[in-house]
């Protein structure tokens, strides 16, 4: 059964860039069905993005209800994959909790904001298992999709690119975690399969590819030699301190004209907090699931902030989320590792959960949990 201050659960659309087509799917819903809860409340066009109707959630579980964007993010849960813009949560009833991608370690205002307005919030991000491995990820999706996209802008400006005599592909990796070694992977594939083999049975050289650990990244002298031979650089750290850059505008400046930038680490810039947080590769864009592709003449090199350095550009793949590019591939993958948490979520509250008791879920859930932050 629902905890008694779990009673329902609204399913709110992003209302983002035009390109963010991600709701959950039906399947989670007929889980959230089961739960015991006595409404699912969806709003107008949930799922629409992806070419689900109305009518097939409706179908999954008879709570369901079609209502407002209001009405559901005045439910007494709220599930949402990226977090909502401040006006929405401030509508949020007090006590309610929010279920979204918070990112609380590098977004202190979230934190303050959600512990002023008195609301509790699981962080999708945050959930790991007693081991510390993500629960709730898609990193390969991050590497693949990624990866595959800077292949296709690097094969157009790249010299001879299908040609037998030219050179490996040089690509430098910068981070061996998760994200990286899937990276590393794409790259030795061109990020698509079946054009390696293709290129392979031509004749046409493969792909080298180097991999960074962050703590070699400080060596000047070793990075920018490296960088003056490489053609696809690729940031996939984890930094500890987020106020630094990796690489210096003035270093981009070592990497051949035809080369490309991709960012998979996707920190924003965030100047309204001391020290402001950057960029690993200073200048890259931030982009979105409309716009991942800037060439250097691009004006989103010029929309950036004013404190930041781009004077020196090569074309740069940069994405809020590159598991969005394949948006059902990406909700099939969250909709399974979530379920779980949601049951544990709706069955005991979040009030009873600590991160020394119960299940290893359960102390998962607690670990994500707002209060530990």
């Amino acid at each position: 059964m629902a905890s008694t201050t779990l009673r329902t659960i609204g399913l709110p659309r992003m209302h983002k860039e035009a390109g963010e087509r991600r709701d959950f799917l039906p399947s989670l819903v007929r889980l959230l069905g089961t739960l015991g809860v006595d409404r699912i409340f969806i709003e107008r066009g949930y799922g629409s993005g992806m070419g689900f109707p109305e009518a097939e959630y409706r179908q999954a579980s008879e709570a369901v209800r079609v209502v407002s964007l209001e009405e559901c993010f005045a439910a007494d849960l709220v599930l949402v994959l990226r977090w909502p813009d401040e006006d929405l949560i401030r509508s949020m009833r007090r006590g309610a909790v929010l279920v979204t991608m918070a990112h609380f370690p590098t977004r202190p205002a979230r934190v303050a904001l959600l512990k002023e307005l008195g609301f509790r919030c699981v962080s999708l991000d945050c959930l790991k298992d007693d081991l510390g491995r993500r629960t709730v990820e898609n990193l390969r999706a991050v590497g693949w999709n990624g990866v595959t996209g800077a292949f296709g802008e690097l094969e157009k400006l790249f010299p001879g690119f299908e040609s037998p005599s030219r050179p490996p592909i040089r690509v430098t990796v910068m981070g061996a975690g998760a994200v990286g070694c899937h990276a590393v992977t794409a790259a030795t594939r061109y990020g698509n399969p079946a054009r390696q083999k293709e290129l392979h049975e031509r004749g046409v050289p493969g792909v080298e590819v180097t991999v960074v650990d962050f703590d070699l990244t400080c060596r000047e002298d070793y990075l920018r030699g490296l960088l003056r031979r490489s053609d696809l650089l690729v940031d996939a750290t984890y930094r500890p301190d987020a106020t630094r850059v990796i690489i210096p505008n003035d270093w981009v400046a070592d990497l051949p004209e035809h080369a490309v930038l991709l960012d998979l680490c996707v920190d924003p810039y965030l100047f309204n907090q001391i020290p402001p947080q950057v960029k690993g590769i200073e200048g890259m864009p931030e982009g979105n699931l409309d716009q991942y592709v800037f060439p250097p003449d691009d004006p989103g090199w010029d929309r950036l902030p004013p404190q930041v350095r781009r004077e020196h550009r090569r074309t740069a793949l940069s994405c809020y989320s590159w598991p969005g590019v394949d948006p059902l591939d990406c909700m099939e993958v969250y909709g399974r590792q979530i379920g779980a948490m949601l049951r544990v979520l709706v069955s005991r509250g979040v009030e009873r959960l600590a991160p020394e008791r119960g299940t290893e879920t359960e102390r998962s859930v607690a670990r994500a949990e707002l209060m530990q932050y």
